[in-house]
């Protein structure tokens, strides 16, 4: 996939800080450790643009990307993540609000990508957060992150459990690695086949 060029559009804390919602929206969401500023970058071929941190939890408030590709234009959304960031519970509630305002109330939102470490196991939060994606016809797809860090027969094993055990379509999930690239030109395909 040719990316022409990324940039950072809005940083919000709340939907007065939203970006006018005139090119389609893919939103990203995940635990707060499970590389999404990573696969952000590798996804636009830009090493810095998402922030990336060895401390969970780093990411927020939403950041709006607008990705322009030969043809179609379109804006790429980091939200918070969600889990064990070292975070008070009255800040993690409010993250909570802040992502589904915007996944809930979003005309531009088109498509959701939920990122899933390969080497963990879905939570109860993964399955909920698919399931209410799919009860706001919000079409979803599952990137497995982190592939690289397994032995092709582990990984292998892994990607069965995986696709069997979340509620997604077998065509709509897509095993990644930020760190090798494997997966990006599956994942950009699979995007798109939404969009």
């Amino acid at each position: 996939m040719k990316i022409l060029s990324a940039r950072i559009v809005a940083t919000a804390a709340g939907r007065e800080g939203f970006p006018p919602g005139d090119l389609p929206e893919v939103a990203f969401l995940g635990r707060s450790n499970v590389g999404k500023s990573s696969l952000l970058n590798r996804l636009v071929a830009r090493r810095g643009l998402a922030r990336t941190s060895r401390t969970p939890g780093k990411t927020r408030l939403l950041h709006f990307y607008r990705v322009a590709r030969p043809g179609s234009d379109l804006v790429l959304v980091d939200l918070p993540g969600y889990g064990y960031a070292k975070a008070a519970k009255t800040e993690r509630e409010r993250w909570k609000g802040l992502v589904e305002g915007y996944l809930h109330g979003r005309g531009a939102l088109r498509a959701a990508v939920m990122l899933q470490d390969l080497r963990r196991d879905p939570s109860e939060d993964e399955t909920l957060l698919l399931e209410w994606l799919a009860e706001r016809g919000i079409p979803s797809l599952l990137a497995l992150t982190k592939i690289d860090k397994l032995k092709p027969r582990e990984r292998a094993a892994r990607l069965r459990a995986m696709a069997s055990s979340l509620p997604v379509p077998a065509d709509r999930v897509v095993a990644t690695s930020a760190a090798t690239g494997a997966g990006i030109d599956e994942l950009w395909r699979a995007i798109d086949a939404l969009l």
